[in-house]
């Protein structure tokens, strides 16, 4: 079974998110939207049309999407197949969210490193 396919996005805090998210603006020229990010478009072997997007997002310092970490970022890793794997890191003992959300921007599911870091898994909605 294929695991990882790519990063889906990196997602971290900041002590002045407006601040930083206009920094990047100016001087890396980084497009960051109203929603506090932006998505960088992909193409790859599991996406030969192009379609994926990487997001980039800045998030509030007192902000618990990234609960039960206290790590002050997150990635979001691209995977083909979420239900498997998650069943399959169960099986191999990971500490694995029992939430699993599924929306028209795909799946979702959560699972601890061993040092605490909250990773979040998305299998992308067909077609991206």
């Amino acid at each position: 079974m294929k695991r990882v396919t790519g990063i889906g996005g990196i997602f971290f805090k900041a002590k002045d998110p407006a601040a930083l998210r206009a920094w990047y603006q100016k001087h890396l020229g980084m497009n960051v939207e109203a929603w506090g990010g932006m998505a960088f478009p992909w193409a790859g072997p599991d996406n030969p049309k192009g379609e994926g997007v990487t997001i980039w997002t800045v998030f509030d310092p007192d902000s618990t999407y990234f609960a039960p970490s206290t790590s002050p970022f997150m990635v979001n890793y691209r995977v083909a197949d979420l239900h498997g794997l998650v069943a399959l890191l169960r099986e191999e003992g990971c500490n694995v969210d029992a939430k699993v959300e599924e929306s028209e921007y795909g799946k979702f599911a959560w699972v601890m490193d061993p040092e605490g870091n909250r990773i979040e898994l998305w299998e992308p909605p067909p077609g991206q």
